[in-house]
């Protein structure tokens, strides 16, 4: 005990007994190259830009749950109030109402890229008795 620099108790204390060697982790498989992605699927959704509800492939002029004009600055890809008449296109006058119909040539719907964080309803299971045995199924 004279070797030691703290006299306490469990500082470098040294065991008389070997320890095992087998008792080391396996090496886990596939440990050389990248890892396997595990990233959610993505779609492209339109979203109103007032309530956000899902716009289909309708063409409507009007939001279905709120009314919002759909043809407006607001619901535009180009759409960014940080620029130069709050457009990213090069337009020769402002337009003063942003959530109002207009008659821009630029105008193109504001198209999403959204993870998709839930499963299909096809591959829900219908009962919990059947997502039980799905588990362990042979």
């Amino acid at each position: 005990m004279a070797d030691r620099k703290y006299r306490q108790h469990g500082y470098q204390d040294r065991s008389e007994k070997p320890q095992r060697e087998s008792s080391a982790k396996p090496a886990p498989k596939d440990t050389f190259g990248p890892r396997a992605l595990q990233m959610a699927g993505s779609h492209e959704v339109s979203r109103c830009a007032q309530c956000g509800v899902l716009l289909g492939n309708t063409g409507a002029a009007q939001c279905p749950k709120c009314g919002f004009e759909l043809h407006s600055c607001r619901q535009c890809s180009y759409f960014e109030p940080s620029r130069r008449f709050e457009c990213m296109q090069a337009i020769p006058i402002r337009i003063a109402r942003k959530d109002q119909r207009n008659d821009c040539n630029l105008y193109s719907i504001s198209v999403r890229v959204e993870k998709e964080t839930s499963t299909p309803a096809t591959q829900r299971p219908n009962d919990a008795r059947q997502a039980f045995e799905a588990l362990f199924k042979k």
